[in-house]
């Protein structure tokens, strides 16, 4: 949602001292209280989980208290958990396990002490968590004919599943702030779904649609938040030029179209390049991801004319070969630099999340991604950098 701003903001990167106002955008740039406003943050899709046990709920509280110690000021999660896996936020069609909303309250509750921003994301692309599939199993097992996963983004019952789970997300007033959702500027952003992609029809139209549907549907409940769709990048048909870029495949969507939409606020992309291009050197990697970046910020600057975070990225142990915190915190300096890059010249890119933060005593979680802060002091103090140049940034 636009302020509507034409003068150049100051800038300032204090969640905490902010707490007033929620995050807008102006043009191609995220603002705060009429100041610009840049985001250096992690995800951590545990830690719903996490806080509905009792034993565990602590890590939460520990992993904001060191990301807020390093500057970190956004965090992206789940606000989802579908279906009959344990501990579930929705077992069935608008059915919900107060035990674990009361959790995520939680979460809520400690980023808001801390000082940093979330962006809540309400379904998966992928069977983790339930995702898309658990949805259409629901609407199969009323009855319904559907051919594929896909028809999520097309089926009528389960888009009014979908709606119902977006209403009463939204709409949930938490139970230790006492503040509904859809009022709480300590959440900056909802999230679509995570990593869609519609492969059945690679036209985009089905998925095009469906985000003009649903981002339009969250903005009739709730003015107060932006929206993003969850993507990870892949151009489509409305720039055919573009899929130069695109990892040698398309998904379904369409990085342009999908993020002109009125309803939807700024872009976001993801970045594997050791699973995109897998095999190919790690200096063809870094080259891939320098381009993917670069090539989304020049078409949020100009074609898209909204901001764009890099949402997720990371370096994994168990793929890269030979794998040490050195190579991970060289290809973090890539990022971070080509983002600070955009940001100190004016350009749309208004910052990154890291995949992702744990901390220690979490070893069954880990994915090979994990970046625990206390066994990394060197990604630990790149990453405090990142988050000193944003701040430090004057105009």
């Amino acid at each position: 949602m636009s302020t509507g701003k034409t003068a150049t903001p100051e800038i300032c990167n204090s969640a905490a001292a902010n707490r007033g106002g929620f995050v807008k955008t102006s043009g191609a740039h995220f603002v705060l209280n009429g100041r610009k406003f840049y985001f250096n943050g992690f995800n951590a899709y545990w830690m719903m989980s996490m806080a509905s046990d009792a034993g565990n709920k602590d890590k939460v509280t520990t992993a904001f208290q060191q990301a807020s110690n390093l500057g970190l000021n956004a965090v992206r999660t789940w606000a989802f958990s579908d279906g009959s896996r344990y501990k579930a936020l929705q077992p069935s069609p608008g059915y919900y396990d107060e035990e674990v909303f009361r959790a995520l309250d939680f979460v809520v509750s400690e980023a808001g002490k801390h000082g940093i921003y979330l962006i809540l994301s309400l379904v998966n692309n992928w069977d983790d968590y339930g995702g898309k599939k658990q949805y259409v199993q629901w609407a199969k097992d009323k009855g319904h004919y559907l051919n594929n996963d896909d028809d999520f983004f097309s089926d009528p019952l389960v888009k009014g599943f979908y709606k119902d789970h977006i209403k009463a997300v939204l709409t949930r007033v938490n139970s230790i702030t006492g503040v509904a959702y859809k009022n709480d500027p300590t959440i900056f952003a909802w999230e679509l779904m995570n990593e869609p992609r519609c492969q059945s029809d690679l036209s985009g139209r089905p998925f095009q649609y469906w985000v003009e549907e649903m981002a339009g549907y969250v903005k009739s409940i709730d003015e107060n938040h932006l929206v993003e769709i969850g993507q990870e990048g892949f151009y489509g048909e409305s720039a055919p030029e573009r899929k130069e870029f695109n990892p040698g495949y398309e998904v379904g969507t369409d990085f342009i179209a999908n993020n002109r939409v009125p309803a939807v606020d700024f872009g976001t992309i993801h970045l594997y390049p050791e699973q995109w291009v897998y095999g190919s050197s790690e200096e063809a990697q870094d080259k891939f991801a320098e381009r993917w970046i670069e090539s989304h910020i020049q078409d949020s600057d100009s074609a898209i004319r909204k901001p764009l975070l890099v949402t997720e990225f990371g370096k994994s142990s168990r793929v890269t070969p030979y794998y040490n915190d050195s190579k991970r915190d060289a290809y973090f300096q890539i990022i971070f630099d080509t983002v600070y890059g955009s940001a100190r010249s004016g350009g749309s890119c208004g910052g990154e999340l890291f995949w992702q933060l744990m901390v220690s005593g979490m070893d069954g979680w880990h994915d090979g991604y994990e970046v625990v802060l206390e066994d990394s002091p060197s990604t630990a103090s790149l990453i405090s950098q990142e988050s000193q140049k944003l701040s430090g940034l004057d105009w």
